[in-house]
């Protein structure tokens, strides 16, 4: 039986081509039980793909006939390959985290097939220290990154000795069970970290009455962006090596810090992990960009999604919140000194929040699609490189489990977000928190952001630089 694809998913699926596959994806490392034998990877394995029933979700993949007047819909595939979508892959020798991250970058740069549910697994070993990888992909018109996050968090346990649990792709039984959701979920309905873009692209389609007093919010926030100030319209970002046309290969990159240390900078500094986050960013792309002799002169700025009702504390970033709309911030790159930066961008979200905050719920998601329009369109008429971009890097932090999580007594050791660069915007920074750390996944065009890698390097020296300006450490 086919079904309709909502508006926003086919948009999705529209808006894919070769350069730009609309996946996302993620990778976790696993610690084996202490009681692991030999071919325990198998086993995982095996587990994985030896499911008794699949989730609706991951058995329609896109069709279109004449039967369906052209237009297309969501089909279940009655003859699905489990075995063609979960998949047992070894790392070459030596196994260093380094081969990890360059097969999962080849991965991560292959469309997903129409004619097939549009997602894949890979149960991944020979890793030198004995770990499992699983690096997962899914395509955006099924999944969001933070509902992918959650459909994760839905299999694990903080039980160690809990045993039975499920592949998050199998169907949950109707009376619960081992690897039933655990909740943490929010109310239904409530907008979502990455649902921001879809919904500011679906209101800018059509904005509803909800939106009465427009006029003057469109005035304020247009007034706020030819100013060069802070508001969810930027018109200042500066043009960079990042911001061009982009190939289907991708490299990516991920390591992960503990929030302590971020906590200790933001309470000596009286900012918030988020901050603090940016900060890192923002000084890891001064670094990277002026070893390349690419650094402009003017700061960098990037789309930031917010949660206006996440808490006021320095635990912003790590609880979440229903975030509603995004803030164009900038990221000071054109200060040297790390304080100034993080000062100035902690100044640049307060004020970006501040202007959302006066704002109805509608007028937020219109003023977030206003600001996005360009990196829309301006893909699709090919005319990226001719005028400005509207911002030149997404970073946007997507909260998870807070204690340690295992998956039949397999520990989850981190879990690193992959995500999705698009034309004219080459290179995507997403974190996510887990336990006490926050991991950090790059995902950028191999070709348009040479020696991805060596951003982690300019980041671990952001992180030491703010201590050190912070007095901390």
């Amino acid at each position: 039986m086919v079904t309709p694809i909502d508006p926003t998913s086919l948009a999705f699926l529209l808006a894919e081509n070769r350069s730009m596959p609309m996946h996302v994806g993620g990778l976790q490392l696993f610690e084996k039980p202490e009681d692991a034998g030999p071919e325990y990877t198998r086993e995982m394995y095996e587990c994985m793909r030896d499911v008794q029933e699949l989730s609706p979700l991951f058995r329609k993949h896109p069709h279109r006939s004449l039967r369906t007047g052209g237009q297309l819909v969501w089909k279940p595939d009655a003859q699905i390959d489990v075995e063609h979508h979960v998949r047992h892959s070894a790392l070459p020798s030596p196994g260093r985290v380094r081969e990890l991250l360059e097969l999962c970058g080849r991965l991560h740069s292959t469309r997903l097939a129409w004619d097939r549910p549009l997602w894949e697994s890979h149960v991944i070993e020979g890793l030198q220290d004995g770990r499992v990888a699983l690096y997962t992909k899914v395509h955006h018109a099924l999944l969001d990154g933070v509902s992918a996050m959650r459909l994760l968090q839905s299999v694990l346990s903080p039980d160690p000795d809990e045993r039975g649990m499920r592949a998050p792709w199998e169907a949950r039984p109707r009376n619960g069970g081992p690897g039933r959701a655990r909740g943490g979920r929010p109310p239904a309905g409530a907008p979502q970290l990455s649902e921001v873009p879809v919904q500011a692209l679906r209101t800018a389609l059509g904005i509803t009455a909800e939106a009465a007093g427009m006029p003057a919010a469109l005035v304020r926030t247009l007034n706020k962006g030819l100013r060069n100030e802070t508001s969810a319209v930027s018109l200042h970002a500066p043009r960079t090596i990042l911001n061009q046309a982009i190939t289907g290969s991708r490299r990516v990159a991920a390591q992960d810090w503990p929030i302590e240390r971020l906590r200790a900078i933001s309470r000596a500094t009286g900012t918030t992990i988020n901050d603090v986050v940016l900060a890192m960013c923002a000084g890891a792309l001064r670094g990277y960009l002026r070893e390349l002799g690419a650094l402009p002169d003017s700061a960098l700025v990037a789309m930031v999604p917010v949660g206006l009702n996440a808490k006021e504390s320095h635990l912003a970033s790590t609880d979440g919140g229903n975030a509603v709309g995004a803030v164009m911030v900038k990221l000071a790159t054109d200060r040297e000194d790390p304080a100034d930066r993080l000062e100035a961008i902690h100044a640049s979200m307060r004020d970006g929040k501040e202007a959302l905050s006066s704002m109805t719920p509608a007028q937020i998601v219109a003023m977030s699609a206003l600001g996005q329009a360009p990196a829309i369109v301006l893909p699709l008429l090919r005319m990226q490189g001719l005028v400005r971009p509207p911002y030149n890097v997404i970073i946007s932090n997507v909260p998870g489990p807070r204690t340690t999580q295992y998956w039949n007594g397999a520990r989850l050791d981190g879990t690193y977000p992959l995500s999705i660069p698009i034309n004219g915007m080459a290179l995507n920074i997403t974190c996510t928190s887990y336990a006490d750390k926050m991991a950090f996944g790059l995902t950028g065009c191999r070709r348009t952001v040479p020696h991805l890698q060596r951003l982690l390097t300019h980041l671990d020296d952001e992180v030491a630089a703010l201590e050190k300006a912070a007095d901390v450490g």
